[in-house]
């Protein structure tokens, strides 16, 4: 079954094989990005996401990462690493159906919004917590302002 999903003005439409690894991400880069609170993400391997109308354009958010987004309506799509290997991520709100990805992670516990009260009993971990993820993050640049 494919999921599917696009911006608000229908410009950027996908579609994904596979939902895996929702989460919200509370850090200071996905707050930016999104101009929320955190960031709402569900992931596939690139390989099972086609953009089937314009692609998004992509803003580079940092040497780890890039950021689509549509440059018509200004929606907030989704980031991928800048890995071979590495999954698409779009913003669950993005999707024709978000029910369809259930939140089963957070990310970015240190930049959590104290009055932001939901997902208490969903397990999260703060950035660069393991010793993977803060050597991936040790040499990262920031593009954000």
């Amino acid at each position: 079954m494919a999921h599917t999903g696009g911006c608000q003005c229908g410009r950027v439409r996908f579609e994904m094989d596979v939902l895996e690894e929702a989460h919200v991400c509370h850090c200071r880069m996905c707050q930016k990005a999104t101009g929320g609170l955190f960031a709402a993400l569900v992931g596939a391997p690139k390989d099972k996401i086609r953009w089937t109308a314009t692609p998004p354009e992509e803003f580079q958010s940092s040497n780890l990462a890039r950021r689509a987004f549509c440059q018509a309506c200004g929606t907030p799509l989704g980031f991928t690493y800048n890995l071979p290997n590495a999954r698409q991520y779009v913003t669950i709100g993005s999707l024709d159906h978000p029910e369809d990805a259930p939140i089963i992670h957070q990310f970015g516990l240190e930049s959590k919004v104290p009055f932001v009260t939901f997902c208490e009993d969903i397990p999260g971990e703060c950035t660069g917590d393991t010793p993977a993820v803060s050597e991936f993050l040790a040499d990262m640049t920031s593009n954000q302002a």
